[in-house]
This record gives structure tokens, C-alpha cells and sequence, in this order.
């Protein structure tokens, strides 16, 4: 038997003889039904890289720290730690310790006994982020951080093995619910980041049973948390029932006089309170729209092209969903959209300036004000930095907008070359070789309504466009491996903490993160050294000339920050509006009377 073996042997062998205590399970008649606008891809903490996927990733399994759900501001707690770490030597040491008696949810590869948590399942999660053959769209929260990761990432990127069982001195499980981390720069963003999904933790015997040839495991979650995957239908349906593991865990209270009534409800008891979860997911609005409005569906996020059949300007509920008890909760989310160029592509990409120029011509062609005005409806306003409003790091001084100009667009593209030489209506290279630009897209219908603006605008100015359809979880995949020319993306952060953002393209992400696979070395640089500062004026200048090389260079064309508007039904309870958690599934409940009821009517 191999030390590692015997390892979770022992380990196995400790946990066999926990007791976990019998708690009232939640009432298996409250099923919460959510949906989805776009398919998920799948159910690995550390592979999963959008909002959908992690959505259920977040009460599968378990982070160390999470929000408080009620706090406003946003206050960062502990979840599975006993508290929050002890920091030492300037911020570079870090000790958590993990609550002893949390354990997994019940699997064959458990062999039928009690497997606990431990400190040892966190490295090793935390380990997976950093392992280049797992392809982790958060890489850049840990990367750079721990001191020695890079010995193990090292031979790992150059096609070697990545080691987990060699040990490094900056992540280490100093006993069996003590972490000790040592990091290379004092981090302001760690303990956030120990909040999101991809720092959860997994258990490495399930890893190495179910994972793909990817070292993936997106069908087979098993986590500590409040819930477990009961069924999946790929892009059509999950359904996840209540986790009979799961620790005694209680809503939380409040001071704030805007909680009074959710506390008097729902303040010390126990979670989850719906026995199931049923997510849909219906990617067209009308349909998704039209199965809130009939009761099919708890809550929903209000599609954005069809706004005003939800609300009367600028954004009221309209009496007729009002009188029936829905209530509208509304906010900026945590967000960005944006169209990325590779700029390894031999097209769009590269960093002369004549592909400066036709990148830079794109944005100043495309017509944000249409865009907010005719698709978002108003639910949205003009991006000017890579930073969100309400979001650290954000400077509400900065504008590195352009504004919609195709004159100026038209003008920039024939001073570097890009002429109709062919006289089709459309511009040719400057070494005369056609120029067709290709825009990843779903088949949804207001990704139609994209396409017809993207269109209009490149005609405009003379760039012709075609459109690569396919559905986002295949489009997202072709994206990390390189394979898509263009792609218009949002992204959603999960804490209050901005300097993410700037990690979407800092060079080393290439092929992760930063799916533009942007690569300067002064942007590196400043990001590298801003993050190892202090929040304070020294930071925010390196982040300010950040955005400015981004707008020099334009790897983006950043176009909105979005409004979120969240409908909920009358027999929902316990819900609160956060734009970092979409979907506070253990925090809900459902009213069955109420909502039986009200769709009799």
C-alpha cells in the first residue's frame, strides 16, 4: 500500500467512527423551482467556469468562508472554518482550522462509512486549481501566491506531471484540521477568494474514481454542503435533494430594520428548508417569462429584452404582477460584458499597430446606445473601466469609454490600410487578403438580436461578420482551448472584491481565465505588483494604468455594466437580493399552501 493510500485509509478508518447527529430533514414536499437562461457544464468546483454551473457547485459543496446573507454591507464569515485565519509575518502566514465532524455526502466510493473533512481536502482542492491539465477558469486567485506552488506547476505546464502528494512549505495540512499557508506577498484578495466555488472542497478518492480523461468530474458532485445532485438531464433539467449529512446549520439573524420581517421569520432555524430544488433551464425569454407568470417558477431574473412587459419605466412593477403579490428586487450586478478578440488569431490578434487600429474601429463601430436602448431596454448603461460600479477598485473618475463614432471608425480603418479593394462593400487586409471577422454566438433569441446589431454596425463601417453558433457549453469549451476568433461574454464576480477583473487578462491566464489570451508584459507587471499592495492611491494608480493599456490596445470591447431585476413569487420566503449569490438556494423557502393555492386561481 502507498503512503497515500494508507493515508485515506487511516482517514477512512477515523471516520467510521463519526456520528453524525439526526436533524430534522427538511419538509420533502417544499420543492423550490429556479431556472436557468443558459445550460450549465457541469459539476466540478475547480473546472466549472460560469455563474449557471456554480450556482449548484455553491451548496454542493463547502468553502471555508462565505457572506453572510443578510449583512449590508457584504460581511465575510466563517462557513466551514472555525474562524477567520490567524494572520502573521506581515500577512504572509496564514493558519485555518477547519471545524472537526463536517462530512461528505454519502458515495460507493466512501465503502459505506462517514467520510469527514479535513484540512488535507482543502490543499488538495485548492491544488486542482493550480494543476494546468485541470484548466481552472479561477487559476488567478491562487497563481503567484504559494510559496513552492510553482515547483509543482512548473514541470506540469511543460507537460510533466502535476505532483499533489510532493509537498510545498506555502500550503500545507499541518494536522488534520489545521491549514498553514505561506505566501509570497501579503494578499488582499485571498480571504475573499476563499469564498468562491472553486476553492471548495473535494474529496480526492472521488476525484481520482469518477474523474474524465480531463481530470474532470462534472457528473458526479460530492460535496459537505446543503444539497446533493439527484438528477441532470444535460441543458434541459437538475434536480438536487437535501443532503441528510449536512450539518446543523441556521439562518442568520440582523440588526438591520430592513430585515425585521425575514428575521422574525426565519432567524435560528435550520437549513436547507426545501427538501428539493427543480432547475429548469429554458433559454428563450418568452418562454422563461411566461413560466414565472404562471406560477411554474419561484423566482426569476427578468430577461432583459423583454423588461418592459415586466416593468413600467424607469422600473416599477406593473400592477398587474403587483396584485398578485410578486415583488421586484432590483440592483447593478457585479458584471461586465464585453466582446473579446484572441489576439493569438492571425486576424484579429497580434499587437502592431494595424491590428490595433482594426480592433480599436470595431468598437468605435458598434453601437452601445442601441444596445441598451433597443436589446437591454434600459437595463444597462455604458461600461467605462474594467472595474463595476459598487465593486472595490472601481474609480468612478475614469472613463476609458469610446463613444459610438463610425465616421471616426470608417476613418481609422483607411489610414492603416483596411480598403474594398474589390469594390463589394467590403474591406480587404492591407495586403489585400479578404478580412472576415468570426463572432461566437448561441442560438438563443436574443443572441439573434446581438448578431443583427453586430451586424449593422460592422456593415457600417465596411468589416464583414459571420457568426460561429453553437451552444454555449461548447462555445465556452472551443474558448479555453483557443479555438474562437471573437466571443461576447459577461462575467459576474462572486465577492465585493474588483481586482479580479484585471486577472481576465493578465498574461499567465491565457487559455484559462483570459479566454482574449492577452499577453503584455507591462500589464503583467502592474498587475503582478498591484496586487501585492495594500488597497490605498499606490494601487489604485497601477490599476488605473491597467485599464488604460486595455483601452489602448483593445483586447475588449467592453460595453455595458448591467441592471438585475429579480422577481419573486408570493409564497417564496427567505429571500434577499444579492448580485454575488443569483441563487441562494438553502436560504429559500416555499410557502406549499400558499403557492398551491395561488396557481389554482
Amino acid at each position: 500500500m502507498t503512503a497515500r493510500l494508507a493515508a485515506f485509509a487511516a482517514a477512512l478508518s477515523l471516520a467510521a467512527g463519526l456520528a453524525v447527529p439526526a436533524h430534522a430533514q427538511p419538509d420533502p414536499a417544499k420543492v423550490l423551482r429556479a431556472v436557468f437562461p443558459v445550460a450549465e457544464t457541469g459539476f466540478d468546483p475547480q473546472a466549472a467556469g460560469d455563474i449557471y454551473s456554480n450556482s449548484i457547485n455553491r451548496v454542493i459543496f463547502d468553502t471555508l468562508y462565505k457572506y453572510d446573507y443578510l449583512a449590508r454591507p457584504y460581511k465575510l464569515v466563517p462557513n466551514t472554518a472555525e474562524a477567520l485565519p490567524e494572520v502573521s509575518d506581515g500577512g504572509r502566514t496564514w493558519t485555518i482550522r477547519v471545524k472537526p465532524g463536517i462530512v461528505f455526502a454519502d458515495d460507493p466510493v466512501f465503502k459505506g462509512k462517514k467520510r469527514e473533512l479535513t484540512a488535507a481536502d482543502y490543499v488538495y482542492s485548492w491544488k486542482r486549481v493550480m494543476d494546468p491539465r485541470i484548466r481552472s477558469n479561477s487559476m488567478q486567485m491562487f497563481d503567484g501566491r504559494f510559496v513552492g506552488m510553482e515547483d509543482l506547476v512548473g514541470p506540469a505546464r511543460e507537460g510533466g506531471r502535476f505532483d499533489y502528494d510532493k509537498p510545498i512549505a506555502g500550503l500545507q495540512a499541518v494536522d488534520r484540521y489545521t491549514i498553514r499557508i505561506r505566501l509570497n506577498f501579503p494578499d488582499t484578495e485571498l480571504l475573499a477568494n476563499l469564498t468562491t466555488t472553486a476553492a471548495g472542497a473535494v474529496a480526492r478518492e472521488v476525484v481520482e474514481a469518477y474523474a474524465d480523461g480531463a481530470g474532470w468530474v462534472m457528473s458526479n458532485p460530492v460535496g459537505t454542503g446543503p444539497y446533493r445532485l439527484k438528477e441532470w438531464r444535460r441543458a434541459q433539467k437538475i434536480v438536487l435533494e437535501a443532503n441528510p449529512n449536512y450539518r446543523d446549520e441556521r439562518f442568520p439573524g440582523s440588526s438591520d430594520p430592513a430585515d425585521r420581517e425575514i428575521v422574525a421569520k426565519y432567524a435560528g432555524k435550520r437549513l436547507p428548508f426545501a427538501g428539493r430544488v427543480e432547475i429548469s433551464i429554458i433559454e428563450e425569454s418568452t418562454p422563461r417569462l411566461l413560466a414565472f407568470e404562471q406560477g411554474e417558477v419561484d423566482y426569476a431574473a427578468i430577461p432583459v429584452d423583454l423588461a418592459w412587459n415586466v416593468l413600467d419605466p424607469p422600473a416599477k412593477l406593473k400592477p398587474r404582477l403587483a396584485q398578485k403579490g410578486v415583488t421586484l428586487s432590483r440592483g447593478v450586478q457585479p458584471a461586465i460584458s464585453y466582446t473579446y478578440f484572441n489576439m493569438e488569431d492571425p486576424v484579429v490578434g497580434g499587437y502592431t499597430p494595424d491590428k490595433i487600429a482594426l480592433r480599436r474601429a470595431f468598437s468605435l463601430g458598434y453601437n452601445v446606445d442601441d444596445e441598451i436602448r433597443i436589446i437591454r431596454q434600459g437595463q444597462a448603461f455604458p461600461a467605462t473601466q474594467l472595474i463595476p460600479p459598487t465593486m472595490s477598485g472601481h474609480d468612478p473618475d475614469l472613463d476609458g469609454r469610446k463613444a459610438y463614432d463610425p465616421a471616426a471608425a470608417r476613418s481609422l480603418l483607411d489610414r492603416f490600410g483596411y480598403r474594398d479593394v474589390d469594390g463589394d462593400g467590403f474591406r480587404e487586409t492591407p495586403d489585400g487578403k479578404p478580412l472576415v471577422l468570426k463572432l461566437a454566438s448561441a442560438p438563443s433569441a436574443i443572441d439573434r438580436q446581438f448578431d443583427e446589431l453586430r451586424k449593422k454596425s460592422a456593415d457600417a463601417i465596411g468589416l464583414r461578420i459571420e457568426f460561429v453558433k453553437q451552444k454555449w457549453p461548447d462555445l465556452l469549451k472551443a474558448a479555453r482551448l483557443g479555438q474562437i476568433q471573437m466571443f461576447t461574454l459577461g462575467n459576474i464576480n462572486t465577492t465585493p472584491e474588483g481586482f479580479g477583473f484585471l486577472g481576465l487578462l493578465y498574461g499567465p491566464n491565457g487559455g484559462f481565465s483570459n479566454l482574449a489570451r492577452f499577453k503584455l508584459p507591462e500589464y503583467d507587471r502592474l498587475y503582478e505588483e498591484a496586487r501585492s499592495l495594500p488597497y490605498g492611491p499606490e494601487r489604485e494608480r497601477k490599476m488605473q494604468k491597467m485599464n488604460e493599456l486595455v483601452t489602448a490596445y483593445a483586447p475588449w470591447n467592453i460595453t455595458v455594466f448591467r441592471y438585475e431585476n429579480v422577481v419573486t413569487q408570493p409564497w417564496l420566503g427567505g429571500f434577499k437580493y444579492s448580485g454575488y449569490q443569483q441563487h441562494p438556494f438553502a436560504y429559500l423557502d416555499v410557502d406549499v399552501a400558499k403557492r398551491r393555492a395561488a396557481t389554482r386561481q
